[in-house]
């Protein structure tokens, strides 16, 4: 384990928080993230992962791009994404997916950190197109104990995967860092 890994490892523990799970073992997938209710999550996770040795990548709307933020986003595995255009966003996601090398991509499938009852499918999209696989990784703040959780196979219905994948996250009975935020059926 280098430094930095050692770093984040003792902040995660110093914060209270218990790791569940290693990192994935694929060199491209999809890590969903959820309960997304508080922009500490993705700090959280940022912790976890690093302290695996691993470094996802996550979409972050392009409005946090302007200096100094954009270098800490950035550096923090951050790509901007215009999210006035979806569909463009998509391609250009599925088309770096689909170049050599290691790419995970963390999502919050709520897309929000708003209490949301549908849950955003474009990860569903990215994945069935890229030929990727999907992990429900998970951050209970009553427990805190975070992990990336199971693989999910995926099916040609992202409507029941959905539904699925939110019923698979209910029974966790997780806690997000804002309880009245976080909606799974």
């Amino acid at each position: 384990m280098g430094f930095w890994e050692k770093c984040c490892a003792k902040a995660l523990k110093s914060l209270g928080w218990t790791v569940d799970y290693p990192a994935v073992p694929e060199d491209k997938c999809i890590l969903l993230g959820a309960p997304h209710t508080s922009v500490w999550d993705f700090v959280v996770s940022y912790l976890y992962y690093r302290s695996m040795g691993e470094k996802a990548k996550c979409m972050v709307k392009k409005e946090f791009f302007f200096p100094p933020v954009s270098w800490i986003v950035r550096a923090m595995g951050g790509i901007p994404v215009d999210r006035s255009n979806p569909t463009n966003m998509l391609r250009s996601v599925i088309a770096e997916m689909e170049r050599p090398g290691r790419f995970q991509l963390a999502i919050a499938p709520e897309g929000t950190r708003k209490p949301v009852k549908n849950w955003k499918t474009g990860f569903h999209l990215i994945a069935r197109k890229a030929n990727i696989p999907v992990y429900l990784g998970y951050f209970d703040w009553k427990t805190k104990h975070i992990g990336r959780g199971e693989k999910v196979e995926l099916t040609d219905d992202a409507r029941a995967d959905m539904k699925r994948i939110q019923a698979l996250y209910e029974e966790m009975h997780l806690t997000g860092k804002h309880p009245e935020k976080y909606i799974t059926h």
